[in-house]
């Protein structure tokens, strides 16, 4: 099974981060949020990806090539004008980078990558949020439920201390940190897909959130995988700080992998 990573963003809410790299690229601990992304999915046994890329995309393309240099032994023939790897020490992964525009939606990338995708189920996700998810039981779920689309539904965390206060006094009764946000489910951005899906993407300046799956959702081809574990979001540079944080620790909430 593939994965497809919507990468192409502008990430104006991170714009310190994103002025100069690509979202998907800024770093949480020595690799970018991308990477941890991948070791999520490569867990769970999916290792073929696929990287819409579109706004600094040759910062993408130039991590892997990197990646796969600097994690080999090689040999350079400067005379022949040849490189030859020797033995590679790099994730098992096959990454397929794509350009899938600067100014195209979220649902515009999707359908610029379909002739990369296999006439079979597959997963999207996008390229700045991690979770501990179970990747396979939401497959196994969206495959039970015979949906085109199958959408997890998280509750994200609150994102201040809450207290309660009760009329008519002067001090606070109750205080909580940080609590679940308004109790709302929300798109949590790990989706698992038919191809028939990519026939509601009408062009490439359609989000995929708005009408496709609005028309999934009022055909009833859409359903929710409720996850109520740990999810977080990278739209900021405090949601930046949060994971940085959390990666410094012990137990990473999202690393499912093994080292």
């Amino acid at each position: 099974m593939k994965l497809v990573i919507l990468a192409g963003g502008f990430g104006t809410r991170i714009s310190e981060e994103s002025a100069i790299r690509p979202k998907p690229m800024v770093s949480v601990g020595q690799e970018p949020i991308l990477w941890h992304i991948m070791k999520i999915y490569a867990h769970y046994g999916i290792t073929d990806f696929i990287v819409a890329c579109g706004y600094k995309g040759e910062m993408i393309k130039d991590y892997f090539s990197r990646m796969y240099l600097s994690g080999s032994d090689v040999t350079f023939d400067l005379k022949n004008n040849t490189l030859e790897v020797h033995h590679s020490r790099v994730e098992p992964w096959r990454v397929t980078c794509v350009d899938t525009g600067i100014d195209s939606m979220t649902g515009g990338r999707l359908r610029r990558v379909r002739q990369y995708l296999d006439n079979e189920t597959f997963c999207m996700t996008y390229g700045d949020g991690v979770s501990d998810i179970d990747i396979n039981a939401e497959i196994a779920y969206h495959k039970q439920e015979g949906a085109y689309a199958t959408m997890a539904a998280v509750k994200p965390p609150g994102r201040f201390g809450a207290f309660t206060l009760q009329s008519g006094q002067k001090r606070i009764q109750q205080f909580h940190e940080k609590p679940q946000g308004d109790g709302a489910w929300i798109n949590g951005g790990f989706f698992v897909l038919e191809p028939q899906v990519i026939d509601y993407i009408d062009s490439d300046l359609e989000s995929f959130e708005q009408g496709p799956v609005q028309r999934l959702a009022e055909e009833g081809h859409l359903v929710p995988y409720r996850h109520a574990g740990f999810w977080q979001s990278m739209d900021t540079l405090r949601d930046k700080h949060v994971l940085e944080d959390l990666w410094a620790g012990e137990n990473p909430p999202w690393k499912v992998w093994k080292d």
